[in-house]
């Protein structure tokens, strides 16, 4: 009831090639890697812009319309 031995997982990742085959795991481990680098550029871009503009010195104007806290 303890941990797998080495044989135990052996015989798993056999019946793992058996049954999807080389080709589609090498399809499914460059498709989850595509993924992932997919999803760190993602992260990337989203934390360069606001690095600009907070190094640009640009002041936004704008006008309030409405206050949100009680009277001061």
């Amino acid at each position: 009831m303890g941990s797998f031995s080495i044989w135990h997982w052996l015989i798993v990742l056999l019946v793992v090639i058996l049954i999807f085959g080389t080709k589609k795991l090498k399809n499914i481990g460059s498709d989850l890697g595509g993924a992932v680098k997919g999803f760190k550029e993602g992260m990337r871009t989203d934390e360069e812009p606001a690095k600009q503009l907070n190094e640009g010195g640009q002041t936004i104007e704008g006008e309030v319309k409405s206050k949100t806290h009680g009277s001061v």
